[in-house]
C-alpha cells in the first residue's frame, strides 16, 4: 500500500479517531521531500547547529538594541550586564568548532550504527506531545544529577563544568559555551531518550528544537511576559531567571528546566519577582 492509499484509508477510518494521525501529516511530507537530506550523516549536525543560531539571533539582536532603547532594559534580568560583541564571537566560533571537530564525527558514527527510517506516516498529534514532554522530563532528571554532582565534586567542576561559568551574566550564545565533556555527555541524554521511548523521528526533531530552544532561553537574560515560566502554572518550570540566578550564586537551582528537583533536594532558590 502505497502513501496516498495509506492517507485514504485513515480519512475513511476517520470515526475510529485516525484524524489525529493526520494533523502532522502535512508536515512530515514536506520533511519526506527532503529524504535524502535527512537521512544522510550530515544532517544531525547541520539541524543543531541552525536550530541553535536561529533561537540565539532574536537574543543577539535583543542585546544590541536594548542597550540603546530603555523600554527594552526592564527585561533584562542584570540590566547592569551586557554582552559585547567580543563576547559573542568567541561563543559562535566555539559551538561551530564543536559542531564541526566533535558532534558530526559523533552524529556520522551514530548514523553508521543506527540508519536513519522514515515512516511513511506522521505521529499521532497527542503521541507526539506526550512524548516530547516526556524527554523533557527525562533529560531535566538527568541534566539535574550530572549537573548537581558536577558541582559538589571539585575535581569535575573545575575540570569540566567551571569553562560554562565564565559568564556571571548569561546571554543566549552562553547556552552551549561549555567543555566537551559537558556538551557530549549533555548530548548524549538528549539523543538517548528518544531513542528508549523508540519515538517517531518527527517527535524526535521537535524535541531537539524544543530541547534547544529553551536552553537558550534559560541562558538567554531576559524575562518577559510570555517567558516559558511565566506560561507553567504553580511555578513548576524555572526558566530564564532560575538558571540566571544559579549562574550569578552558583549553589543553586542544578535542574535546566523544571523546579521539582530542586525542591525535592533544597536546592532551590526563589527569584525575586521582576514586575
Amino acid at each position: 500500500m502505497n502513501c496516498s492509499m495509506q492517507k485514504r484509508v485513515l480519512l475513511s477510518s476517520g470515526r475510529d479517531g485516525e484524524f489525529d494521525k493526520l494533523a502532522l501529516q502535512f508536515f512530515w511530507d514536506i520533511v519526506k521531500e527532503k529524504e535524502p537530506l535527512v537521512r544522510s550523516p550530515y544532517f544531525p549536525a547541520l539541524f543543531s547547529f541552525t536550530a541553535y543560531m536561529t533561537f540565539c539571533l532574536p537574543y543577539v539582536a535583543l542585546d544590541f538594541l536594548s542597550t540603546k532603547i530603555p523600554t527594552l532594559r526592564r527585561y533584562k534580568i542584570q540590566p547592569q550586564s551586557y554582552p559585547t560583541l567580543e563576547m559573542m564571537v568567541p561563543c559562535v566560533l566555539q559551538s561551530v568548532y564543536h559542531h564541526m571537530i566533535l558532534i558530526f564525527p559523533v552524529t556520522v558514527a551514530h548514523w553508521y550504527w543506527r540508519p536513519v527510517h522514515l515512516p511513511v506516516m506522521a505521529p499521532e498529534l497527542p503521541k507526539l506531545l506526550l512524548d516530547v514532554t516526556v524527554c523533557l522530563l527525562l533529560f531535566d532528571f538527568q541534566y539535574f544529577l550530572w549537573h548537581l554532582l558536577h558541582h559538589k565534586v571539585s575535581w569535575l567542576y573545575k575540570t569540566f563544568h567551571k569553562f560554562h561559568h565564565k559568564h556571571i551574566s548569561t546571554f543566549a550564545l552562553t547556552a552551549q559555551y561549555s567543555s566537551v565533556w559537558e556538551l557530549l555527555s549533555l548530548g548524549f541524554f538528549a539523543a538517548i531518550n528518544p531513542v528508549m521511548l523508540k519515538c517517531h523521528p518527527l517527535t524526535e526533531m521537535v524535541f531537539f528544537l524544543v530541547n534547544i530552544a529553551l536552553s537558550v532561553e534559560d541562558h538567554s537574560g531576559y524575562d518577559f511576559p510570555w517567558s516559558t515560566h511565566r506560561l507553567v502554572p504553580f511555578g513548576l518550570y524555572g526558566g530564564a531567571p532560575h538558571h540566571d540566578l544559579h549562574h550569578l550564586k552558583f549553589r543553586s537551582n542544578y535542574a535546566p528546566y523544571f523546579t521539582h528537583w530542586d525542591k525535592l533536594f533544597g536546592t532551590f532558590a526563589h527569584v525575586h519577582p521582576k514586575s
